[in-house]
């Protein structure tokens, strides 16, 4: 990917017609991307047809371990491979300065993922500082991402509009660290004045991405929108 793609925040890489890759073992397994880049996929056990993928991003100071522990038991169980990034600073270039190396290696991992395995669908999703760059990527590359799911966001600060995703976003109301009225229930309502279809998800609790809120979101990305 170019500096200038980079900078504008999108992921050229699409799901291949044809495998040009061996496929990844079930289990997690590190991506080969070069010196200083990390990401990490987790594959479920099964067959080798279409499935879906999440790409989901840790919070500041966080990692792609991080993410996994998150939401990658969950996932499994639904049959959903989850590709985790780390930032390659303390966290994503779009709230460390400016877009540019994070969306290159997440470009890079989405084609390794896409070489190896069939993909049936594409969701975006973060926690904190992560789920604020999934919604500005995911405003920015609707086009590969049909859903976004957000825990505890602070903004979206989108450098382009493509396709029309979905979002789910849940925040506690006793976030001491991102507040709910000015972070999660404004984007909510930021992204609906834009036409977007949003499931906004409050809950009693701190800033936090638990397991039950990971099955919400789940569920209403793989399942029936209309609940959840």
């Amino acid at each position: 990917m170019s500096t200038s793609r980079a900078a504008d925040g999108r992921l050229d890489s699409r799901p291949h017609d044809v495998r040009t890759a061996a496929p990844p073992p079930p289990g997690v397994t590190r991506l080969d991307l070069g010196p200083g880049a990390e990401a990490l996929l987790a594959v479920p056990p099964g067959d080798a047809a279409p499935r879906p993928l999440l790409v989901f991003l840790h919070g500041a100071g966080g990692s792609a371990e991080d993410a996994l522990r998150a939401v990658g038991d969950l996932a499994a169980a639904r049959g959903v491979l989850v590709l985790a990034p780390t930032s390659a600073a303390a966290t994503w270039d779009l709230v460390h300065g400016g877009l540019g190396r994070d969306v290159a290696v997440l470009d890079a991992a989405l084609d390794a993922v896409f070489a190896g395995c069939a993909i049936s669908r594409v969701a975006l999703g973060g926690f904190s500082d992560g789920a604020s760059y999934a919604l500005s990527l995911g405003v920015a590359n609707g086009d590969l991402a049909d859903t976004v799911l957000a825990f505890s966001p602070g903004f979206v600060a989108a450098p382009g509009r493509f396709g029309r995703p979905h979002f789910w976003i849940g925040h506690g109301t006793d976030d001491r660290v991102l507040p709910i009225d000015r972070c999660g229930r404004r984007v909510a309502a930021q992204l609906r004045d834009d036409g977007y279809d949003v499931r906004w998800h409050e809950f009693d609790g701190g800033h936090v991405v638990t397991p039950d809120l990971v099955t919400t979101a789940l569920d209403w990305w793989l399942g029936d929108r209309t609940e959840g």
